[in-house]
């Protein structure tokens, strides 16, 4: 019975959200990828939305029933059947109202088979971002393969209209090879290797008492540099995203100067490589929100990247929804923490303990490795470990929840709702 009322329900409001595009015709930048989907959302909002009145997804709504409610402006409704009526309700009344977004940034993630061809059927993007494609991609247990992932997300080029925009990540070689294909419009975005708009002088930013506090960078575009600062957050995850945002105000017309500007204001997501203060005067990176493999690994460089005097701990939970690549993926990565000479290792949940398994038969020290089924345990381990001066890398997949292990040793737990993912009424209570 339940799945009959989904499928109503998402019926409905796809059906009003086709007739809001068609109503008020704003025009679409639509991303996609494995990796990098919300942050290049953010980015490109904060890029775009001094100048423009604009729309992004909530959260990371980014399926059938996500992209929906982001272009009708609504909340999910979760399990509460009157709030979706609620919302049937008010996605009629968006149809009446007299002032809509003149841009809608939308997350476009696919979960099955046929995910991206559905909703290329009736979404026209004026803008397409492909971020990365790495070689195991999160959902892939749903495909038969990682290339079949790739090759369902390639499928919102059939959303692009004739004189949109293709925007490519150049470091990603998977993600370049559309440009081989692509018979739109293509501007190209990278790090290391050539692009249309490229970084250099990428560096991480301490305070005086040697802690990150963000990264810098300058943008090379049309023979021009400009500094880009971003507080709060680390990693190329956030370096990436800037660019692609860089981009889009190229294509709106908004000077590289402006959009370098705008970031100075941006707001990071929660748990996406967000330094917070912890316990025992130590260094929290908060990347909670979710675990990929080439997310986990890129985390890890960071750790391993920052300059410190105290210890550095990796607290590392399962990575889901990745089927037959689960014990070669995280013994990857535990290989990863002992080349990278992490100092002490915690994992959480039964695939995590690959990680640990390949740590210490790749050299790291068992007495540095903790092994936890359960987060509270866990925590209190963590706890008699952490020094001042420690750096504390916390990361794991949706399912394993890593936030409550941040909220119990950051310095203000207090402000959890404020800092950290899944602190709704939703999440709280599950």
């Amino acid at each position: 019975m339940k799945k009959i009322l989904k499928k109503i329900i998402i019926t409905i409001i796809t059906l009003e959200a086709k007739l809001v595009l068609l109503r008020f015709k704003p025009k679409i930048i639509a991303i996609t990828g494995s990796v990098g989907k919300t942050s290049t959302k953010d980015a490109v909002f904060s890029a775009l939305s001094d100048s423009i009145h604009i729309r992004k997804n909530q959260k990371s709504f980014n399926s059938e029933i996500g992209v929906p409610l982001t272009i009708l402006g609504l909340d999910n409704g979760y399990n509460d059947f009157f709030k979706w009526l609620t919302n049937i309700f008010e996605g009629l009344l968006v149809l009446f109202t007299k002032k809509y977004p003149e841009r809608l940034v939308l997350e476009v993630g696919v979960d099955r088979p046929g995910d991206m061809e559905h909703m290329m059927r009736w979404i026209k993007i004026d803008i397409a971002i492909f971020t990365r494609f790495p070689n195991v991609p999160a959902h892939v247990e749903y495909f038969s393969s990682p290339k079949e992932v790739i090759n369902e997300k390639k499928k919102m080029l059939l959303g692009v209209k004739p004189d949109g925009y293709v925007v490519l990540n150049a470091d990603d070689s998977e993600v370049l090879k559309i440009k081989d294909v692509c018979k739109r419009k293509v501007m190209t975005f990278g790090i290391e290797n050539d692009a249309d708009v490229k970084v250099s002088n990428e560096e991480i930013m301490y305070d005086s008492a040697l802690r990150p506090t963000g990264v810098n960078f300058k943008v090379d575009y049309n023979k021009n540099s400009i500094p880009v600062k971003i507080k709060g957050v680390l990693g190329r995850q956030h370096i990436y995203p800037v660019l692609a945002g860089m981009i889009c105000g190229i294509i709106e017309g908004i000077t590289p100067v402006q959009v370098s500007e705008a970031m100075e204001k941006h707001q990071s997501a929660p748990g996406r490589m967000t330094i917070l203060w912890g316990m025992k005067d130590s260094i929290i990176i908060d990347d909670s929100y979710n675990a990929s493999p080439v997310a986990v690994q890129e985390a890890l460089k960071v750790l391993g990247k920052i300059q410190s005097n105290g210890k550095k701990i990796a607290v590392l939970g399962d990575m889901s929804e990745i089927g037959k690549y689960t014990a070669n993926e995280h013994k990857i990565i535990g290989k990863m923490v002992n080349d990278l000479h992490i100092d002490y290792l915690f994992t959480l949940g039964k695939r995590a303990e690959f990680f640990a398994e390949e740590a210490i038969k790749t050299g790291m020290s068992v007495e540095n490795i903790f092994i936890f089924n359960e987060y509270g345990e866990l925590t209190k381990k963590l706890k008699e470990v952490i020094e001042k001066g420690s750096i504390i890398l916390i990361k794991g997949s949706q399912m394993i929840r890593a936030e409550k292990i941040v909220k119990e040793i950051m310095y203000e737990p207090e402000l959890a709702k404020d800092l950290l993912v899944r602190q709704d009424i939703f999440w709280l209570d599950n």
